[in-house]
């Protein structure tokens, strides 16, 4: 008879699975490829050529894979390259939360492991140059002793050396989130496949893509030099508050600054431009809508952007007549030429870089190059500055109205748009975008402060009909629109319905209270009979009933659509407010700073977007079962 529980198991090859390290200053954090681009980077290095250079697109196509190089690189924006690892064997040591991945060469020796299994002969010790020793126990008991600093010939045994670190043999083994995607990104991929199921499948609709739009850098870099300048005037003491303070809260007031709101707004128009331009050029076949969303500071400098976009014979395309005359009419050299900086043409013909690529390049690029910093500023001043419109003519009709200042002249030109702007030139956007989104926005607070009383109800964006400000009822940094355009009406705003179709819990439970306040005065027992009512309904979808086809939150976004609150956002309603969660009622204080950034993780705000991205194909969602 055959003892086949003494059989070894037969040896199984290990699948691997790609990860990349998350910054390049720190070779720590690894987190790993989702399962699609994992198995593309796995048929690229297979069947590649060792000698050729194979880039794979992952991330939605944000970031590029050199597979020879095993470096990642970000495609939409400015980012040191990070490195990519296919990985087999993964580590623990002591003091780890997670398990990080061997190098590749490493793990091809822990690969001996293979002559353990299939002699089935374990307490096999592997041996390594830097004097670090793996112990095969057991298939699920590997450890690895590391040597304190180099390896003393006194010490013999695992024993006198540091506290091991626990080994396993592929991603199946470890505890890992493999993820699909990332962050709203990700949020919006979930409800795109859990609320548009049936038109996805139907190919009436595709993703939605994310593209982060930087211009902090851009103010405090060393271009400007204003970091320099403020940390000169801060003083020394509670230095971590003041560091944020500095980082942050004063770009608010920089905004405000002639000095630095040009360099805000070009930086901004510019690098959307950039973006535009690039997802254009990588995906061809892309004919969709392009939208834009601003959070804090960013959707005030969006706000003042589109009311300064033109429309009509003044713009191609989107773009002002003027935009590229310079541009388009004179050669590399004939722009260098004027600029004073001739000497640099050879270098930038070598690296075949013609003005529109140039408009495309980042500072960073051409300092690659060996260009000092003040011809670089001065090369992509001149041509980023070609986008901005010559002549500001053909004034927006007057929208806005705004009080009698009482206070002193100061440098600011009141346009006949009359929002009180800085006195700069705004650049013009390449696209016309289908709807701006606000999240936590202080437009409202700045259009007061600059001195306006009231909107137009007739105004609307020059190039932009659609407009949501979107707000957590806790963030300490927004501000309403509504009650600026429609003043004689006390309108409360839109509440946003959970993404599952309900209000949260407590939410209801709090009208429920309020509803058996009011009643008691007349009825105790029927106040008691309606409260355990809705005890007794919690977990049901609390919004109204809805008509055979329609949904819970097509219902409640619809139901007071009728209220006429300008044409800003077409008539629709411009004030949507997210719903706290329960935790977040308890201490609206605690929570005010996280509620002004909640807004990247909130599924109900995802939903929103899509709702309204995907309303203007005509294609409406499915409530999902609860």
């Amino acid at each position: 008879m055959l003892d086949m529980e003494s059989v070894p198991a037969p040896y199984q090859e290990v699948q691997p699975h790609w990860f990349f390290c998350l910054r390049a200053d720190d070779n720590t954090s690894w987190l790993p490829f989702s399962r699609e681009d994992s198995d593309k980077l796995e048929r690229a290095n297979t069947a590649g050529d060792e000698k050729e250079e194979v880039v794979v697109a992952v991330d939605g196509e944000r970031y590029d894979i050199n597979v020879k190089e095993r470096k990642r690189y970000a495609v939409y924006w400015e980012q040191a390259p990070t490195e990519v690892r296919r990985c087999t064997w993964f580590y623990k040591g002591d003091k780890d939360t997670t398990f990080k991945p061997y190098p590749e060469a490493f793990s091809q020796s822990l690969e001996a492991y293979m002559i353990a299994v299939t002699l089935d002969e374990w307490k096999r010790k592997l041996e390594f140059p830097t004097g670090e020793t793996v112990i095969l126990h057991n298939p699920k008991l590997i450890m690895h002793y590391q040597p304190f600093g180099l390896q003393d010939e006194w010490v013999s045994s695992p024993s006198e050396q540091t506290r091991p670190r626990t080994v396993k043999r592929g991603v199946d083994s470890i505890s890992v989130e493999i993820p699909d995607v990332s962050d709203f990104r990700s949020a919006s991929l979930s409800l795109l496949a859990s609320h548009y199921k049936r038109a996805q499948q139907d190919g009436q609709v595709g993703r939605v893509e994310f593209l982060p739009v930087n211009w902090h850098n851009a103010l405090h870099g060393d271009a400007t030099g204003v970091d320099e300048d403020i940390q000169r005037i801060t003083l020394p003491s509670i230095s971590r508050l003041r560091h944020f303070t500095n980082d942050t809260l004063l770009d608010l007031f920089f905004y405000n600054s002639p000095t630095y709101c040009q360099t805000i707004v070009d930086t901004v128009a510019s690098e959307i431009n950039r973006l535009h331009a690039l997802f254009k050029q990588r995906h061809p076949g892309f004919s969709g809508a392009v939208s834009v969303v601003g959070h804090s500071l960013g959707s005030l400098i969006l706000f003042d952007l589109l009311t300064n976009q033109r429309t009509g014979s003044e713009t191609r395309e989107g773009v002002p007549s003027g935009e590229l005359r310079h541009l388009n009419c004179d050669t590399l050299e004939q722009t260098l030429t004027r600029l004073g900086l001739q000497q640099y043409l050879d270098t930038l013909q070598a690296e075949n870089l013609d003005l529109e690529s140039l408009a495309l390049c980042h500072d960073s690029d051409l300092k690659v190059l060996g260009i000092p910093l003040g011809p670089r500023k001065k090369i992509l001043n001149y041509v980023r500055r070609k986008w901005l419109p010559e002549v500001r003519n053909s004034k927006t009709t007057p929208q806005f109205h705004r009080e009698q200042s009482v206070t002193s002249a100061v440098d600011y030109e009141y346009f006949d748009v009359g929002i009180g702007q800085v006195s700069i030139e705004y650049p013009q956007f390449a696209f016309q975008p289908q709807t701006f989104f606000a999240f936590g926005s202080p437009i409202g607070m700045f259009l007061t402060v600059r001195g306006l009383k009231h909107i137009d109800p007739n105004y609307t964006f020059p190039t932009c009909k659609n407009f949501y400000n979107i707000y957590h009822p806790y963030d300490p940094v927004a501000y309403r629109i509504e009650p600026m355009i429609v003043s004689e009406v006390d309108l409360e705003p839109m509440l946003i319905p959970h993404h599952k179709g309900r209000k949260r819990m407590h939410l209801e439970l709090k009208d429920s209270l309020t509803r058996m306040s009011m009643d008691l005065k007349n009825n105790v027992l029927g106040s008691l009979r309606t409260a355990w009512q809705s005890f007794a309904r919690l977990p049901v979808a609390a919004l109204p009933p809805v008509e055979e086809g329609e949904t819970t939150i097509e219902r409640h976004l619809e139901e007071t659509q009728e209220i006429k609150v300008g044409m800003l956002n077409g008539g629709r309603r411009i004030d949507y407010v997210l719903q706290e969660k329960p935790i977040e009622s308890f201490n609206e204080y605690l929570f005010a700073i996280q509620s002004h950034l909640c807004y990247w993780e909130s599924e109900d705000t995802a939903l929103l977007l899509l709702k309204e991205i995907y309303d203007k194909l005509g294609v409406t969602f499915e409530q999902p079962q609860q």
